[in-house]
């Protein structure tokens, strides 16, 4: 039986993929359970439909993304911590820091985004990337100044 997945399921195939499977898997698993409707012309014609305002959602989303990612390459943030012997950072500025530092700024991002590679744990400017979607990175000026 010809169906269509409406969720990625492991060893079978993603959402959206049309598939053979037996029949009894797709009457007694698949179809009750909602994952999987039958693959009809009208299915099929509603899953492009689909496809298309999702690529479409896709294209704008990417478009706002590159815009955030401009204001971000044009800010610089500023952090100021507490410093001990030799301009030592106590502890380190962490992606929670710049995460408000941005926040101040009027740019809201997840902080989950931040990719600090090491520790930032003496003063001076430095240059964090922002993933904000797997095509779109964007580089953020951090200077780290004593309090």
């Amino acid at each position: 039986m010809q169906v269509i997945l409406l969720e990625n399921i492991d060893r079978v195939g993603k959402k959206g993929a049309v598939i053979n499977v037996s029949d009894g898997y797709a009457r007694n698993f698949l179809l009750p359970k909602k994952k999987a409707v039958e693959a009809t012309p009208v299915n099929k014609k509603r899953l492009e439909e689909e496809l298309k305002h999702a690529e479409k959602r896709l294209e704008k989303e990417k478009e706002v993304l590159q815009a955030l990612a401009g204001k971000i390459n044009n800010a610089s943030v500023t952090i100021a911590q507490k410093v001990g012997d030799g301009d030592r950072l106590f502890g380190s500025v962490t992606a929670m820091d710049i995460v408000d530092a941005l926040a101040k700024e009027g740019v809201h991002i997840d902080k989950k985004k931040i990719h600090i590679e090491n520790p930032i744990k003496e003063l001076g400017a430095f240059t964090v990337p922002i993933k904000l979607h797997p095509e779109i990175t964007a580089e953020l000026k951090v200077n780290v100044v004593k309090a």
